[in-house]
C-alpha cells in the first residue's frame, strides 16, 4: 500500500456520539457507544458526521487561534484561503495565492518586453494595504506554529 496524508478543513464541536446522531438524524454506525466522546464534524460541502475524539484529536488541529504548522497554512493558501501569523506585529497583514495568468500591454523596452504569462505566487497584503508581489517566507515563518486563516 501507499501511504497518504490528507488536510481538510472542517468545522467541529465536542458531542457525544448519541447527540451527534440527534442532531445530523441518522446512524452514525461503528462499534462506539452513545455515550462515547466525540466531534461532531459539518464539511465544506455541508455533510455532517461524528468522529470518536481519540481518532479526531490526532488528525485535526484548531486553526482559528494561531496553531498551525506552515506546511498546514501552505495547504490552505493552497486551496484558496487567505493565511497570516500570530506573531506578526502589523495588522490586517495576510497571504493569498495569486494563480498565474496573461499579462498584455508592456512595454516592450522592459526586460521582459511585450505580453508574457505569469506563474501562480504568493501575495502579502502588508500593514500599509499594499499588495508584496512574489512574498517569500522567512525561516521563522516557515519553522512558525502559529499560522491561522483570515476570514
Amino acid at each position: 500500500m501507499k501511504t497518504y496524508i490528507g488536510t481538510k478543513i472542517v468545522k467541529a464541536e465536542a458531542m457525544r456520539k448519541g447527540e451527534a446522531e440527534k442532531v445530523i438524524g441518522r446512524s452514525v454506525g461503528g462499534e462506539h457507544q452513545a455515550e462515547d466522546d466525540g466531534y461532531l464534524l459539518l464539511y465544506p460541502d455541508g455533510y455532517e458526521s461524528w468522529s470518536p475524539k481519540d481518532q479526531f484529536e490526532i488528525a485535526y488541529r484548531e486553526i482559528e487561534s494561531g496553531g498551525m504548522s506552515f506546511g498546514l497554512a501552505l495547504e490552505t493558501v493552497k486551496k484558496g484561503l487567505k493565511i497570516a501569523r500570530k506573531g506578526w506585529n502589523g495588522k490586517d497583514m495576510f497571504v493569498f495565492l495569486r494563480e498565474g495568468r496573461q499579462i498584455t500591454g508592456v512595454d516592450s523596452s522592459t526586460p521582459m518586453g511585450g505580453d508574457f504569462e505569469s506563474r501562480d505566487h504568493l501575495c502579502m497584503k502588508d500593514v500599509q494595504g499594499k499588495c508584496v508581489v512574489g512574498w517569500l517566507a522567512s525561516q521563522t515563518d516557515m519553522l512558525a506554529d502559529d499560522w491561522f486563516i483570515v476570514t
